[in-house]
């Protein structure tokens, strides 16, 4: 397999995004990335099989509009990788930003540590297409706010809650946000219910944990016999007596 190495170390990420985009067109299917420091965009728009590595931390809209690449990030994430993607999968060994998955309509992104706030917000799904986040840590306040699809997943590695701020699925009208352990109502979004994990979901997540474990070598056998919260829409139109009336 073709591999080729680019040196990140003080370039622009426009200049860097060119190089990437050339190489694809050029069919190489393995992209290495050196020294990335803060440079946006990486990935945007991709499409096919190729793989990337990212060292370094690159900065926000990781994948962005992204269709089919794989990108594997060793360290931390800005702001909002994943935002929009179609299809792929983002692998972070660190720490993600705000805003993950934001608007995301399919793929999977897999985060080893925590993600800020508004993770997974307006995440959607058509039939089959159905997104994921995977969160190895916590997640900081309005986790899945306005979903209307998909799966996220917080595993609470940490030992702590997997969530311990407010709006918690505000306005959730589709898809499902699974935690960890349990969870204090109060911090629960409007619109958002929690429920029991029940034998479908619990089946849904099983792969999902195996493929963290595998991605970031860590033993998941007491992650998947743990207890689980699931969050799910009280209503398809949380917000329709702000908007309509009878």
């Amino acid at each position: 397999m073709e591999t080729l190495v680019i040196d990140a170390a003080g370039m622009h990420y426009t200049p860097l995004n060119k190089l990437i985009r050339a190489a694809v067109a050029n069919g190489t299917k393995h992209i290495v990335l050196e020294n990335v420091l803060g440079q946006r965009f990486i990935a945007n728009g991709l499409r096919g099989d190729v793989a990337i590595e990212v060292h370094g931390v690159p900065g926000g809209d990781l994948g962005m509009f992204m269709s089919g690449p794989t990108v594997e990030v060793f360290g931390n994430a800005e702001h909002a990788p994943g935002n929009t993607m179609d299809a792929g999968e983002i692998v972070i060994h660190g720490s993600a930003g705000d805003a993950v998955g934001h608007s995301m309509r399919g793929g999977r992104i897999f985060v080893e540590g925590p993600i800020g706030y508004r993770g997974g917000i307006h995440m959607k799904q058509y039939l089959e297409k159905r997104p994921v986040l995977v969160i190895g840590e916590y997640a900081r306040a309005f986790l899945g706010e306005y979903m209307a699809g998909g799966t996220v997943l917080v595993l609470a590695r940490h030992g702590g809650p997997a969530v311990a701020e407010r709006g918690l699925g505000s306005g959730i009208h589709g898809g499902e946000i699974v935690l960890r352990g349990e969870l204090d109502p109060r911090y629960l979004g409007v619109g958002a219910t929690a429920v029991p994990l029940d034998a479908d979901a619990r089946e849904r997540i099983r792969p999902l944990i195996e493929a963290y474990g595998a991605h970031f070598g860590v033993d998941v056998a007491s992650l998947l016999e743990d207890d689980y919260t699931r969050i799910v829409p009280a209503s398809a139109r949380p917000f329709a007596n702000k908007y309509a009336w009878e």
